[in-house]
């Protein structure tokens, strides 16, 4: 089993703080990245339906040989089929495609305020069937900002367990974050090293020296210290097994500081804004 540490979800379900992401991995190398990072540790796999490498996911697993109950799995709707009755035809395919019949975690991608008459609210409603049948152990959202999070609590029955955000150190987007914490909402960060923007910046890399760790070792483990769930992604195997070796050191109060000073508001930001962005994969 891994030492990973983990987090207890607002619906009593615990999720490894640190996980395997196969965001733009290709689906023919995704089961052998599966396969490694399972071998090295991991117990936590971020996938989604726009990734097109579920399968791999899927399969990679059980190449590893390990029981299903162990692996925390997560995947995403599909910007193209918020209405209801596409997303259930979405899902049953994500389950299709990995051969489980349930997933841990499965989150709306995005809100696409502007898209579907601004309705993710139906959207949710129908994710919150497939927890109640149990083919979704928990429900979550991806890149909801706190207007889109309200409006959930005002109009649902059901608070995400989860709220996948893009996260680093030159954007900490603390607002989000905050309202989280707040209503009991994890925080998943995805582009945790900035797509490798941060790795070369002079307060990460001198305290990578200082410390004998990679500088990407140093910016994972200011996330696992914030208390957010991250999961790196690497198909270079020294990378997967770097990735997983955040456990043995911890960073000071001044160099989480100056690592958490980084941090440049909007502006830091890499990803679309969730406010606009709109794309539907053809």
């Amino acid at each position: 089993m891994s030492n990973t540490p983990t987090i207890e979800l607002n619906d009593g379900a615990r999720i490894p703080q640190l996980g395997f992401g196969v965001y733009q991995i290709p689906p023919d190398d995704t089961a052998a990245a599966v396969k490694s990072a399972l071998e090295i540790g991991y117990r936590h796999i971020d996938t989604a339906e726009m990734y097109q490498n579920e399968k791999g996911v899927g399969q990679g697993i059980r190449d590893a040989g390990i029981d299903r109950a162990e692996v925390f799995v997560t995947s995403k709707l599909n910007n193209g089929f918020h209405k209801p009755d596409d997303a259930r035809r979405a899902f049953d395919d994500t389950l299709r495609a990995l051969e489980f019949d349930y997933v841990d975690l499965f989150l709306i991608h995005w809100p696409l305020p502007t898209l579907y008459d601004g309705d993710y609210v139906s959207t949710w409603k129908t994710l919150e069937e497939f927890k109640k049948d149990g083919r979704a152990r928990s429900i979550g959202v991806s890149n909801f900002q706190v207007a889109h999070l309200q409006r959930l609590a005002d109009e649902t029955g059901t608070v995400p367990a989860v709220n996948q955000i893009e996260v680093h150190p030159y954007f900490a987007n603390d607002e989000v974050r905050t309202y989280g914490r707040e209503h009991g909402i994890a925080t998943e960060a995805w582009s945790p090293i900035a797509q490798g923007q941060v790795l070369d910046d002079p307060v990460v890399t001198r305290i990578a020296e200082t410390l004998g760790k990679t500088p990407a070792q140093v910016v994972l483990r200011w996330h696992i210290q914030r208390g957010d769930i991250v999961f790196p992604k690497s198909v270079t195997l020294q990378r997967i097994k770097d990735n997983f070796a955040l456990f043995d050191f911890e960073l000071g109060d001044k160099d989480f500081a100056a690592i958490s000073g980084l941090d440049k508001g909007e502006s830091g930001r890499i990803g679309p804004n969730p406010d606009t962005f709109d794309f539907i994969p053809s």
